[in-house]
């Protein structure tokens, strides 16, 4: 299990009594939730957590979504999935993993290159590919599955370096100059900042990742795990992950 960095000192200062100089360490915690969300969150959720819900003590599983679903089926505690698509999501359902879920966000892809481009790469292309370290994500996780589609949707013919389990791989063999490309949800190109350059793909609204989160079936503390289920829907949750650059679900959807 990967547990944030920056969320477990806030964990481990919230458990631990007398915590000093610690507004936080002064408020009990009500309870505690184990969620498994999906890679592209990892930033985003725990300071949403820490903002809308002080009094959840957190734990935090990043990964591709496929591998979350994969996990919990063979027996990995968690109080609340989030993935990053619906397929997922409904995986999970299906083997009685997780109860009601609803959509919470959406994303699209782009493109992304190292700041210089060394590649010299313009565009989602065939051309503009060929001859270039691309690196995607694998198909069975929600990035991969919609690389695929915006490929099809393009005609582009796929031929890349490597295939990645998580969004967040991706974007690092990037930045760290393995790649001279990777295609990535805008939320990840947003916080890279500049050490990307961002090349818009064609097509990409047409290919709209929702992201969806539920109740583990097995949760311990059903009380905490609906605690999380408000604090991301709530308008304030909402306006959070806004500012991360993820849109709105879609209504009725």
């Amino acid at each position: 299990m990967k547990l944030s960095r920056g969320v477990a000192g806030v964990v481990s200062c919230l458990m631990v009594a007398g915590c000093a100089g610690s507004p936080t360490a002064e408020k009990k915690t009500d309870a505690e939730a184990t969620i498994f969300a999906a890679a592209s969150l990892n930033t985003v959720l725990p300071e949403l957590m820490q903002e809308q819900a002080p009094h959840i003590s957190t734990t935090f599983n990043f990964d591709g979504s496929s591998g979350l679903v994969d996990q919990m089926a063979g027996g990995a505690p968690a109080d609340v999935l989030l993935t990053a698509n619906q397929k997922n999501m409904t995986k999970a359902l299906d083997k009685g993993l997780v109860t009601d879920p609803v959509m919470f966000a959406t994303n699209t892809l782009v493109m992304v290159v190292p700041k210089d481009n060394p590649g010299k790469v313009t565009g989602f292309t065939d051309g503009s590919l060929d001859g270039k370290r691309l690196v995607v994500c694998a198909p069975e996780v929600p990035c991969g599955s919609a690389t695929a589609q915006l490929a099809e949707l393009n005609n582009v013919t796929l031929a890349p370096a490597s295939e990645e389990q998580s969004v967040t791989s991706v974007l690092g063999k990037v930045t760290s100059g393995e790649a001279d490309a990777g295609l990535v949800y805008r939320t990840d190109a947003m916080l890279a900042g500049d050490k990307v350059s961002v090349i818009q793909i064609d097509q990409a609204d047409k290919v709209v990742n929702k992201y969806m989160i539920a109740v583990a079936s097995k949760a311990k503390n059903a009380k905490a795990a609906k605690a999380v289920i408000d604090a991301v829907m709530s308008d304030a949750g909402q306006k959070k992950l806004a500012d991360f650059g993820f849109s709105a679900p879609i209504a009725g959807k």
